[in-house]
This record gives C-alpha cells, sequence and structure tokens, in this order.
C-alpha cells in the first residue's frame, strides 16, 4: 500500500512511500494483541504491595484469657487477625508481575495493532523533521497542519531527536516515540499514527521486510 508523503506545512511533497503489506495490511490476531497489551501493562507494575501478617505486627505474645470457661472462643494473642490491629491474613506481599512472550508473538501483536491502524485510514508520513531549537510553538503549529492536535497521536521518529521530544512534552495528546521501541499498547491507544519517512525504514529492517 502506497502513502503520500506530507511536509509540516501538511502539504503533499510530491514523493511516496510503500507501506508494507506485510507488516500493515496481515490478518490481525486479536489473541496476539491480548497477549501483548497484558505483558506490557503487568511489567509497568512496580509489585511492591506489602501487609503485616500476625508475626511482623507489634504487640505482645501473651495469652489474652485463660483457655476454657470464658463463653467466648479461644484467643491466643492480641496479633491475631480477629483482632483489630492484628496481622491480615494472605495479604499481599511483593511480587513480579512480568511474564514471557514470545518474540514472534509480540511481532503479530504489533503487525495487528499497525493493520487495524491502516484500515482505520489513521496513519501518516511526513518528511523527516529537524528543528534547530526545543520550540514547542513551532511542534503544535506541525500538528496543527496535520489535523492531528485534537486526537491522541504517536509521532514514530527514526532515530533520537532531543529537540523533537522537549517540544513535545508538554503536549498532553501528543507522544514521540522510536521506531524501534514501538509497542501495540502506544499503537492502539493513538487516534492518528504519524511515520517520519526514516521510521518507515526502520520497521522494514525490524520486521525483516523489504
Amino acid at each position: 500500500m502506497e502513502i503520500n508523503v506530507l511536509d509540516i506545512a501538511g502539504k503533499e511533497t510530491g514523493r511516496k512511500v510503500e507501506l508494507n503489506d506485510n507488516i500493515f495490511a496481515i490478518e490481525p490476531n486479536d489473541h496476539a494483541i491480548y497477549l501483548d497489551v497484558k505483558q506490557y501493562l503487568a511489567n509497568q507494575r512496580q509489585g511492591t504491595h506489602k501487609s503485616k501478617e500476625r508475626n511482623e505486627v507489634s504487640g505482645s505474645t501473651r495469652k489474652l484469657k485463660k483457655q476454657k470457661g470464658t463463653g467466648t472462643a479461644r484467643a491466643g494473642s492480641i496479633k491475631s487477625p480477629l483482632f483489630r490491629g492484628g496481622g491480615r491474613v494472605f495479604g499481599p506481599q511483593p511480587r513480579d508481575y512480568s511474564f514471557k512472550l514470545n518474540k514472534k508473538m509480540k511481532q503479530l501483536a504489533r503487525k495487528s495493532a499497525l493493520t487495524y491502524k491502516a484500515r482505520e485510514n489513521a496513519i501518516v508520513v511526513i518528511e523527516d523533521i529537524n528543528l534547530e531549537a526545543p520550540k514547542t510553538k513551532e511542534f503544535v503549529t506541525m500538528c496543527r497542519n496535520l489535523n492531528i492536535d485534537n486526537k491522541k497521536s504517536l509521532i514514530v521518529l527514526g532515530e533520537t531527536n532531543k529537540n523533537i521530544y522537549l517540544s513535545s512534552r508538554n503536549l498532553q495528546k501528543q507522544r514521540v516515540v522510536m521506531a524501534s521501541s514501538l509497542n501495540t499498547y502506544e499503537v492502539l491507544g493513538a487516534k492518528a499514527l504519524v511515520f517520519t519517512e526514516s521510521s518507515v525504514d526502520i520497521l522494514h529492517k525490524m520486521f525483516k521486510v523489504s
């Protein structure tokens, strides 16, 4: 599939870029997307939750009352989970939520997400951006020219560009990422995908297509 290349003013440059069908026009696999998004969200969790069990709370270990003859249930310690201030039964403990997902499965998920965006006509390709200095105003103007200023957008660069990153970091709806770090979760969450020409080439190399 071919798509016109736009400049930062939103006008056609007369050039076209080929978006490989093996990436942008496959049969989407929803289960692969589910697993990749699940892994991404799991990896964001710190897993530092913790509550004290009965052997960790402070308090005396003396027996509160005699075993029999009180007419109430027996009680061994003030640290029992039955009492206020006692330990918690089966409370949360620190753990690692991350899990392994095969590379081919992750690739299939990303291709499926990109295919959905291509079907929605939510992909824009622009010429490589080069800002001389960090200027949020210039970046906002570019987004307005591309009609993405009011959309949650993902701008994909071919290589690191500090000026573009600094120009966009205060904008709530725009996010700048590298093509090499593109992930399924962010692709699905964006209403518009903006690729630079160099980022398309990197995507083709990542997925080993020509």
